[in-house]
């Protein structure tokens, strides 16, 4: 039997245990956020939610402005980043230190509010290489969805990388990123996952919901990434009603996906007995998307399994037959949510609940995405060596050069050839066409970086300097350019070292030039320097009638001086001398 001492400090440990335990939660890691408010100098806080935006950083060009909100979903800012033509026609946010993971991704596309730009440029968006949107005409009067564009991706080198491509329809301006890290199981689909595919939201809505919110709005948990839930008061007017509750319900806000419970508490369902629940979305054609249905049985009217049945049709076809929320959420007010991938090769979705047993279907929340195929990067090494070659030739703005220099496939370097190399599963450079383009300087070693190179084509330049001799160790090399006077070091070209005869005639003319100064300047200083010492002789040979010519002015004018005190005295003295 335990002494008393021993008991108190029993249950002193489990205090701290227990305690311990209760605070756990408080201290688990907190999701990686970072939001950035493009153009803007300082941090800033945006309302309602007092949400902290970054100031600017991490871009590659571009100039600050002010900003008009082109819909009240965008954030409360106050400025945009925008990117003229002039300045290249790829730009980039470059993001480093950003852990490896699962993130969505959201980039809100802004209006510059000044009369001479076009307030509704179009251009296309890349993340990490890969082209995920290309705005188009109308996007910012219409749905709530193209204000922004979202992605799911992971990110696993460290940083993120968000560019903009211009084409040639005004200047694309940011308003806003995003890049909220969620759980790294989240839109699990199964074989595939988070191999080289990344999810872009197309449609994310709530039925019945009267307003458009974001997860914070929801109280949702901060893993979910934030997501906007449209709203969708209605599928057709003629076709469904809106209910709700307000009891709890279960199953919801868990690991992976942190779905929020007040997406479950409203509900479209069908009023005419029997009838068809449908809705269509619009999409691009030939893709695959994969669909994300959430149920909520909080019809008071059913109380268990079985009582109501349905069908869910994908463009016609049996996705999910025999669906039975209760039973298989397994109980009433519990959540279900159901996902399948679909090809589509027409420019609609159209989702079909057809009921077999009861009267209506009903349905919470519909979430579309694209799935997208990363494409395979270029090898870093040849895009630092082409980052180096920009610098040390000057490249002009309008050349850009920002981002990946070989995806996305549709906006390519000007002036870089690729090619895509099957073994290293990477894009490399094959080639360089930049001639005629006024370039200086001089080539550097990290050109010998570009390994797969088989021509370069530099001509009708001012490069100079040596070759370097690396540029011999690269095997595909075929064609080598050679229209830079300044160049030299292979057949051809003059050695380097070795003066041209043209060269040779202007230093002879420099070095005469100079010799002739040099002489001219020695002559005037022996002249002046003679000018001195023939001034020091004849003074050091006047010297003895200067010292008497001194003393003999002196003598007269002590006697000037004499003379004219004496003179004074005698008149002061003369009145006295009367008397």
């Amino acid at each position: 039997m335990r002494s008393e001492p021993e008991m108190l400090r029993v249950r002193f440990l489990l205090l701290v245990l227990s305690l311990f335990l209760a605070c756990k939660p408080s201290f688990a890691r907190a999701p990686y956020a970072m939001r950035i408010s493009c153009g803007a100098r300082d941090d800033v806080h945006s309302p309602p939610t007092n949400t902290l935006w970054y100031k600017d950083f991490a871009y590659t060009g571009g100039i600050p402005g002010n900003a008009t909100r082109p819909n009240f979903i965008s954030p409360s800012l106050n400025t945009v980043r925008y990117f003229p033509l002039s300045e290249g026609p790829e730009n980039c946010y470059n993001i480093n230190r950003v852990p490896r993971g699962h993130y969505l991704v959201r980039i809100y596309f802004g209006l510059v509010a000044e009369p001479s730009f076009d307030n509704e440029p179009s251009f296309d968006v890349s993340i990490e290489g890969t082209l995920v949107y290309s705005l188009q005409s109308g996007w910012s009067t219409e749905e709530n969805e193209r204000v922004f564009v979202e992605a799911l991706i992971f990110l696993k080198d460290g940083t993120a990388s968000l560019c903009f491509h211009s084409t040639g329809h005004g200047d694309p301006a940011i308003l806003a990123i995003e890049i909220l890290q969620i759980g790294n199981r989240a839109y699990y689909f199964g074989q595939g996952y988070g191999q080289g595919t990344i999810f872009r939201t197309v449609r994310r809505f709530n039925c019945g919901a009267e307003k458009p919110k974001f997860g914070a709005d929801l109280s949702a948990d901060s893993w979910g990434g934030d997501r906007l839930w449209n709203s969708m008061p209605s599928f057709n007017q003629n076709s469904d009603r809106i209910i709700s509750t307000h009891n709890k319900i279960k199953g919801t806000s868990q690991a992976p996906n942190f779905y929020p419970e007040a997406l479950y508490q409203t509900a479209l369902i069908s009023t005419d007995s029997q009838a068809d629940l449908a809705y269509t979305i619009e999409v691009e054609p030939t893709r695959n998307y994969s669909i994300w249905l959430h149920f909520a049985e909080i019809d008071p009217s059913i109380t268990k399994a079985n009582q109501r049945v349905f069908d869910i049709l994908l463009n016609g076809d049996v996705a999910f037959p025999d669906v039975d929320i209760v039973g298989m959420a397994g109980d009433i007010n519990s959540a279900l949510v159901l996902n399948t991938t679909v090809p589509v090769s027409g420019r609609s979705l159209t989702i079909t609940l057809r009921p077999k047993k009861g009267t209506h279907a009903i349905i919470s929340a519909i979430e579309l995405f694209e799935l997208v195929l990363a494409e395979s990067k270029t090898l870093p090494d040849e895009i630092k060596a082409l980052q180096k070659l920009k610098v040390t030739l000057g490249l002009p703005l309008r050349f850009g050069w920002n981002g990946d220099p070989c995806v996305p496939e549709q906006h390519p370097w000007s002036g870089v050839d690729c090619q895509y190399d099957r073994n290293i599963s990477k894009h490399v450079i094959d080639g360089l066409g930049l001639d005629n383009q006024g370039l200086r300087g001089i080539l550097p070693n990290d050109i010998s970086r570009l390994r797969h190179l088989q021509s370069i084509n530099l001509s009708g330049n001012s490069i100079s300097g040596s070759i370097p001799s690396s540029l011999g160790t690269i095997s595909s090399m075929e064609i080598l350019f050679t229209d830079n006077a300044g160049l030299c070091g292979i057949p051809g070209l003059p050695a380097c070292g070795r003066l041209s005869i043209g060269a040779k005639i202007g230093i002879g003319l420099s070095s005469c030039v100079a010799f002739v100064l040099i002489v001219t300047c020695l002559v005037c200083w022996w002249k002046r320097r003679q000018n001195i010492l023939r001034a020091q002789r004849i003074a050091a040979r006047d010297a003895p009638y200067a010292k008497a010519r001194t003393h003999f002015n002196r003598d007269v004018q002590m006697a000037r001086h004499h003379n004219h005190e004496h003179a004074r005295t005698a008149a002061e003295n003369g009145p006295s001398l009367l008397a």
